[in-house]
């Protein structure tokens, strides 16, 4: 069994993993990315449509913006850090080093309130991009207009060219399509990973692991995470003791296009820009569920659109109230492309979207294991609680990220990198853990759909438990005797979903994202 060395292992390749790797780069480590993409639409990164919202010049109205929206459960010191961090990261990072290009306002001038600079983190605007003229969108739950985009596909104007800086750089090695099957630890502490390529299993070794794997969405029948989510990081580092918490907190987009070939989200900006939610019977109801009608936090607007769904047969999102086609030409394009008149509203239901939970870290990404970190949505800083603001997933990505990554080339040893005796993988029958592993998602799926979804039940949890006990112990069963990619998959899928039903089940009190349709039975 070949093995190989590296200063800083970086597990994931979306925005988080690349922000790791390039302050990691910059402190001068060598970094080695291990993704299972192979190509940049496997992160999910790639598929995030909004924007990344950023201070501009009023830190505390946007601290405040993400406590309410958390429901009051937001890490006040984590806020503190993201806030505080969000302009330098995105001016030095995005618009400097990577030369994002955001949609920008034409005839207006710097003194118009959509064209403020992106000001320097004490506020005094030293540093600023006024001049740039940057158009600043509004989403839910925002009290101002202070989101970059790009059209309605700013992940994707951020991941490829982060993914080609990175390619560029002589300290930086991206192994794609390579999946990282366990984390390799011992006593506390982890040294890096078991990772699989092309059928061949090797150990990684690092003296700085960053888990940065995206989220959830093969957990639910419906998502808006690109294909490969598994939840691989939270379970790998939950097999090998670290901490993980507030997995309870699911967070469901409201407005997802799930009648198209491939369903695809619309993005809260189109709300933002004054789209109506209208259900079957033409009426708009919003008004009647929260004061701030279509810009309600997620968790209402998901809430809402279910309830109409259920009760008129459909949800449209009504987008005459603005030119489409103009300021949303991608989103156009792709309902043209699936058939879908938007002319005549643009049918939507919710659909899985972020986990807030995950592997507790601190304000450095730093886990409850020495030598891991994790970042993005693997990881739980306590800045979203128990329910995320609108184009905040980005930017945490980003701050903690390079954080994270300059920790970690900060801590690495002088002289070789340590290893341990890697695990004994064994491969018996390599096409029967890929039948195993399909029959036993469309399980996993199913529960989860039903019990641990938009709405719960004390009962529902407790039976989903049960179902996701038996089901562990079937794939434990096979992992001791056979390695895949999708077997493992599967294992890291059913640790995070177990995960996720056990933490909904203890916790009584709905908040935010965890909502709890007869709370009577519960208390």
């Amino acid at each position: 069994m070949s093995e190989h060395t590296t200063d800083v292992l970086v597990i994931g390749s979306g925005i988080a993993g690349c922000a790791a790797a390039l302050a990691a780069t910059g402190q001068g480590a060598d970094v080695t990315i291990a993704t299972k993409a192979t190509r940049p639409e496997g992160a999910s990164s790639w598929w995030a449509q909004g924007g990344i919202a950023v201070s501009k010049d009023d830190p505390e109205q946007f601290k405040r913006d993400i406590v309410k929206a958390s429901d009051g459960t937001a890490d006040p010191e984590a806020v503190d850090v993201l806030v505080e961090h969000a302009n330098d990261a995105v001016r030095e990072v995005l618009l400097e080093t990577l030369s994002v290009e955001f949609d920008r306002v034409e005839s207006r001038t710097t003194d118009d309130e959509r064209a403020e600079p992106v000001s320097s983190a004490d506020g005094t605007g030293d540093s600023s991009v006024g001049k740039r003229n940057l158009d600043f969108g509004q989403e839910a739950a925002h009290s101002d207009e202070r989101i970059l985009h790009v059209d309605a596909s700013t992940g994707k104007a951020i991941h490829v060219p982060f993914l080609n800086y990175l390619e560029d750089h002589d300290n930086a090695e991206i192994r794609e399509d390579t999946a990282a099957l366990e984390l390799l630890s011992r006593e506390g502490r982890v040294y890096g990973a078991m990772v699989e390529s092309d059928g061949e299993v090797e150990p990684l070794f690092a003296d700085a692991t960053i888990l940065a794997t995206g989220g959830i969405g093969e957990l639910y029948p419906n998502s808006t995470n690109p294909k490969g989510m598994t939840g691989d990081g939270i379970g790998m580092a939950a097999l090998a003791g670290a901490a993980v918490t507030d997995m309870e907190y699911v967070q469901f987009h409201p407005t997802v296009c799930t009648e198209a070939d491939e369903q695809f989200l619309v993005s809260e900006a189109v709300r933002g820009e004054g789209a109506l939610l209208r259900n079957g019977e033409g009426e708009r109801f919003m008004p009647d569920y929260h004061t701030d009608a279509e810009l309600a936090p997620r968790d209402v607007v998901a809430r809402a659109v279910t309830t109409e769904r259920d009760r008129t047969g459909e949800v449209r999102l009504d987008v005459s109230p603005l030119d489409f086609a103009g300021e949303f030409p991608d989103l156009a394009e792709l309902c043209e492309d699936n058939g879908i008149d938007y002319r005549e509203g643009v049918p939507v239901a919710p659909a899985e979207h972020f986990l807030c939970g995950g592997v507790v870290v601190d304000d450095r990404g730093r886990a409850s294991l020495e030598g891991l970190y994790a970042v993005g949505e693997t990881a739980r800083t306590g800045v979203h609680g128990a329910n995320r603001l609108a184009s905040t997933s980005l930017l945490e990505g980003l701050v903690w990220g390079l954080r994270a990554g300059e920790d970690a080339a900060g801590s690495r040893r002088d002289g070789e990198i340590r290893t341990i005796d890697p695990p004994e993988l064994l491969e018996r029958d390599p096409d029967l853990p890929e039948r195993f592993a399909r029959e036993k998602f469309r399980r996993l799926r199913r529960v989860m759909d039903k019990h641990v979804g938009l709405e719960r039940t004390p009962e529902d949890l407790e039976r989903a438990q049960g179902v996701l006990r038996r089901l562990k112990g079937e794939v434990d069963a096979y992992a001791r005797t056979r390695t895949s990619r999708s077997l493992y998959e599967l294992r890291h899928a059913t640790v995070t979903a177990l995960l996720i039903a056990r933490a909904a089940s203890e916790n009584r009190e709905s908040l935010g994202t965890h909502y709890l349709v007869n709370e009577a039975s519960a208390d």
